[in-house]
């Protein structure tokens, strides 16, 4: 009990001792009234954030470069709703009120990512670094985006094109201690008689990760190197863009393997600090191809986007040199939209858009079988305003064909909200949504085991599509003093799919799941509060629940799988300096995250077991360095586990790793204290 209490002791000697040192202000109050002014792109065309009737929550870039992390998921997985199942620290995959997998889509360069998401140690290869801001739509978005948008979507911007004139370049670099991560950037951009470009080259390198129950984690590292091209006219007419992205990454896998004798770690290299390949590892190559076009038209806009995507997938077991599972696919997707300008109120919108998409097996081992699938969708939505009441609703149907036992899947699906501006100060939403989702491949048909899963999977050919019903309501209010959020969600879904342990023993040494469904029902909510009683000091708590359950079972099958755990965050954070000042924009922050104790979770056949609580603490600081009033650098400073807590995440893959017969613990245990400097150089010509 030592440790809660010093970590509550801090705590408050640091709020009281920040509190004193700060006097009343009255720019805080308009600094948030702009948060309402945003603009969103999570619905069929660009609203204004108080207008929007679904959740949505925007993280700009400061926000995410000063937050620690090991990938662009890792980033945004502290946001209220938001989690992340994670398969050491290189490897993420976003969950929203507690549903993840193929239920989300990830929006990069305007189309869909698509890099084999089914698997649970599958991450996301997208740049972080290439990352400017990120959009949090919560709750079925399949109106706009069909299948797979079940949960929400992950929208993720890069950087806005320049002005007329501009040219920018931007030097950037960090280095973590725990696991020895160096990462760097370097971007030019310009926009020379509307001819538009931006090119980045980026790279990141991290060892094995370590804590103090485990020591450094083997096959915990890995490397990246990703690289983006823009080319591309802006005229009075629109815009059309040619973008390029590629991203090589070589994650190392954890397999958690211990010495009965000893309980360490077993390790296949003699040097665990190495930055090189250790097996067994994957090698992620990712190719991405988007032609993006706009064109201004008297009473409106014409979009059409067309991407392509290929994602080499190789898994290498006994040899560096030869591979025993290769998955190659292609993705084709298109989208063509159309929007009108706003006329006494109303705004209309209506599209197509689908995907094609092959997956290859290139090697004998066959985790789950080649596949040829074709999506297509049409939609149309309307939105009014009403002076302080904004009105919208749409309808879409979508059709998936999959050539796996020639399975069809096709639904409506659609939208109503509103949102009433009680005031300046105070807006209330509500939404009412039908999602949808087909069940993907490794669902479907998988047949084997996948190192990075430590289990055995077996798929359900019979699975039949998902659908939801999402009820969301909540309430924002801000104030000279005062910013709040309220947002309740309830989700009823058919047909629910999740893996559940069989006692089957297909493969010595491996667990075996096997996939089937059921009904489920979600609860949940999320609220925040920035109090900023005085000039340049913002105390911030959110807190994330949900309640996940599987409806007409036995006790022990009632809770879903891999549901997150409560949790509560609080912020103090004082800034110190505005102005024409040596250090400008200069802040510091405490951070506490606490998550509470997980016995919500799905006990039959021993699938999971219960987490118990714990709470991390977290230091940060950043700055600008600004010479004759420009800005010369970003330097960012921050302690993550400040106080080296020993945990595992309710959601982490390897909680289930060996269990350690000297110690009794089971499974391997997430990052330890880790130190993070971030430096960047902004360059203006």
């Amino acid at each position: 009990m030592k440790k809660p209490i010093l970590t509550l002791s801090l705590w408050c000697v640091c709020m009281a001792a920040i509190a004193q040192s700060v006097e009343d202000s009255t720019d805080v109050f308009f600094r948030h009234l702009q948060l309402n002014e945003l603009l969103v792109t999570g619905v069929t065309g660009d609203t204004k954030l108080k207008h929007s009737t679904a959740p949505i929550t925007i993280v700009s870039g400061q926000e995410l470069r000063s937050t620690a992390s090991t990938n662009v998921i890792d980033a945004i997985a502290r946001q209220p709703g938001m989690a992340q199942i994670t398969t050491g620290s290189g490897i993420s995959k976003p969950i929203i009120r507690g549903l993840g997998y193929n239920r989300i889509i990830t929006m990069s360069e305007g189309v869909r990512q698509e890099g084999q998401q089914w698997g649970d140690e599958h991450g996301i290869e997208i740049d972080a670094q290439g990352v400017n801001s990120v959009e949090i739509l919560k709750g079925p978005a399949s109106l706009m985006y069909g299948s797979d948008a079940m949960a929400g979507v992950v929208i993720l911007h890069s950087a806005p094109n320049l002005l007329e004139g501009e040219m920018k370049a931007n030097v950037s670099s960090e280095y973590q201690t725990n696991n020895g991560l160096f990462g760097y950037s370097v971007d030019f951009a310009g926009n020379q008689g509307g001819f538009v470009w931006d090119a980045r080259y980026s790279g990141k390198l991290a060892h094995a990760y370590k804590n103090k129950y485990d020591g450094y984690v083997p096959g915990s590292q890995f490397r990246e190197q990703a690289g983006r091209l823009m080319l591309g006219i802006n005229k009075m007419w629109g815009h059309s863009h040619l973008i390029w992205t590629t991203i090589h990454q070589t994650p190392s896998i954890i397999e958690g393997e211990r010495d009965e004798e000893t309980g360490e770690l077993e390790c296949a290299t003699d040097n665990v600090k190495t930055y090189g390949k250790a097996l067994p590892f994957q090698q992620i190559k990712h190719y991405k191809a988007v032609w993006d076009n706009s064109l201004n038209l008297p009473k409106g806009w014409l979009k059409a986007i067309i991407g392509y995507q290929q994602n080499r997938r190789q898994e290498f077991e006994e040899s560096a040199d030869d591979y025993e599972l290769y998955f190659r696919l292609h993705t084709l997707t298109y989208d063509l939209r159309y929007l009108t300008q706003e006329w006494d109120g109303w705004k209309l919108a209506g599209g197509v858009n689908g995907m094609w998409q092959q997956s290859q097996n290139l090697d004998e081992e066959i985790l789950i079988p080649a596949y040829k699938l074709f999506d297509i969708g049409g939609y149309v939505t309307v939105s009014k305003s009403l002076d302080a009441l904004t009105l919208n609703g749409g309808l879409r149907y979508d059709h998936r064909h999959l050539d796996f036992n020639d399975r069809h899947f096709g639904s409506l699906t659609g939208s109503f909200g509103a949102v009433w501006n009680i005031n300046e100060h105070t807006n209330l939403r509500l939404n009412l949504a039908r999602g949808f989702r087909a069940p993907n491949m490794s669902e479907l048909g998988s047949d084997g085991v996948h190192e990075g899963t430590l289990r055995y999977e077996i798929g359900n050919p019979d699975l039949k599509a998902e659908y939801s019903w999402q009820a969301d309501l909540g309430l924002d209010f801000t104030s000279h003093y005062l910013s709040a959020q309220v947002a309740l969600f309830a989700n009823r879904i058919e047909n629910y799919i999740f893996a559940k342990r069989s006692d089957q023993v297909m493969e010595e040494g491996y667990l075996t799941y096997i996939y089937t469904q059921g009904d489920a029902r979600l609860l949940g909510f999320e609220a925040g509060l920035d109090f900023h009683p005085v000039h340049a000091v913002h105390f911030e708590n959110t807190f994330s629940y949900v309640d996940a359950r599987q409806l007409h079972v036995d006790e022990d099958m009632k809770y879903l799988p891999m549901t997150p755990a409560p949790r509560w965050t609080s912020e103090l954070k004082v800034e110190l300096s505005h102005g024409n000042h040596l250090l400008n924009n200069s802040y510091v922050a405490l951070g506490l995250e606490a998550f509470m104790k997980q016995d919500h979770y799905y006990k039959a056949d021993n699938t999971e077991t219960a987490t118990p609580g714990y709470a991390l603490l977290n230091l940060s600081a950043g700055t600008d360095l600004t010479i004759r009033k420009k800005k010369i650098a970003e330097l960012y400073l921050i302690a993550d586990n400040l106080l080296d807590r020993a945990y595992q995440n309710h959601l982490s893959r390897l909680k289930y790793a060996d269990y350690n017969r000297v110690t009794g613990r089971q499974g391997v245990f997430n990052m330890g204290r880790n130190f993070i400097i971030k430096v960047v150089l902004p360059i203006t010509f």
